[in-house]
C-alpha cells in the first residue's frame, strides 16, 4: 500500500497479529489504542494512543492513512464508554470521519462477528451487541469507501497444526477460527481487489490454507472472488 495502514485495536490480542503481519509484509503500520503499550513494537509498527469514543485523538494518526482495519473490543455494558454503541457503532463513525477528513478513501476492514444477524441471539442481551455490531457494518457500507467485512467465528489462541480457513455467507453457520488466521484474512483482504465490497463470516475447516503468507498461488483471489458482493445480496 502506498501509504500507511492503521490497526484499530492493534495492541489487542488479535490486532497486534493483523499490524504484526502487516510489518512483515513491508508495510508502515500505525496502531492505535487506548491505553499505552510497555513492550517495544516490531520493526515498521508506529503506536499511538487515542480512542474511538474521542474524536479528537484520531484525527492525527489516522490521516494520511490507504486503509484502516478496524478490530476494538467491543464491551458490553448497556450504556455509557463501554457499552457496545459507543465502540461498535459511533466509534466506528469517529473514525471513517477521521480517516477521510483531508479527502483520503482509505479500504476499511471491519472485524464484525457471526450472529451479527440473529436479532433473537442471547449475545443480544449483552448491551445490544449485535444490534450495534450490525448498525457499525452499516457505517461502513454506507460510507462510500472501499470495504470488507469479516465476520468471525468464536476467537480462539489455539494455532496449533494446520486447520484450513472456510468462508462462508449468509450468517447461518457456526464455528471457531484461530485469531492469527483472522488476522491473516483481514491482511490478505487489504491486498485483494476481488474482496472489497464484501461481507463473510469465517471459520477453521476445509479451504483456504491459512499457512501462505505471500499468496504465491492466488488462492486467497480466487476464494474473495467466488463471493457474492453486498449489491448482489441486496439486489
Amino acid at each position: 500500500m502506498d501509504h500507511a495502514v492503521a490497526v484499530i485495536g492493534g495492541t489487542g490480542r488479535t490486532g497486534r497479529l493483523i499490524a504484526e503481519q502487516l510489518a512483515r509484509r513491508g508495510e508502515r503500520v500505525r496502531t492505535l489504542a487506548r491505553r499505552p503499550c510497555r513492550d517495544t513494537p516490531a520493526d515498521g509498527i508506529t503506536r499511538f494512543t487515542a480512542d474511538v469514543r474521542d474524536p479528537a485523538s484520531l484525527r492525527i494518526p489516522l490521516h494520511g492513512c490507504s486503509a484502516v482495519v478496524y478490530c476494538v473490543e467491543p464491551g458490553t455494558d448497556d450504556e455509557g464508554p463501554d457499552s457496545p454503541r459507543a465502540t461498535m457503532y459511533q466509534g466506528v463513525r469517529h473514525v471513517v470521519a477521521a480517516s477521510t477528513a483531508s479527502g483520503e478513501r482509505p479500504h476499511i476492514v471491519l472485524v464484525s462477528q457471526v450472529h451479527t444477524t440473529h436479532l433473537g441471539h442471547p449475545l443480544n442481551a449483552y448491551g445490544g451487541l449485535l444490534d450495534w455490531r450490525r448498525a457499525g457494518e452499516e457505517v461502513v457500507r454506507a460510507s462510500g469507501l472501499p470495504y470488507t467485512i469479516v465476520r468471525p467465528g468464536w476467537l480462539t489462541d489455539d494455532c496449533a497444526g494446520d486447520h484450513g480457513l472456510r468462508l462462508a455467507q449468509g450468517d447461518d453457520q457456526t464455528g471457531y477460527v484461530c485469531r492469527r488466521d483472522l488476522a491473516r484474512a483481514c491482511v490478505q483482504a487489504l491486498c485483494s481487489p476481488s474482496a472489497i465490497g464484501v461481507t463473510f463470516e469465517l471459520f477453521n475447516g476445509s479451504g483456504v490454507s491459512p499457512w501462505m503468507p505471500d499468496d504465491l498461488s492466488g488462492a486467497w483471489d480466487l476464494a474473495f472472488a467466488a463471493l457474492e458482493g453486498d449489491l448482489e445480496m441486496a439486489a
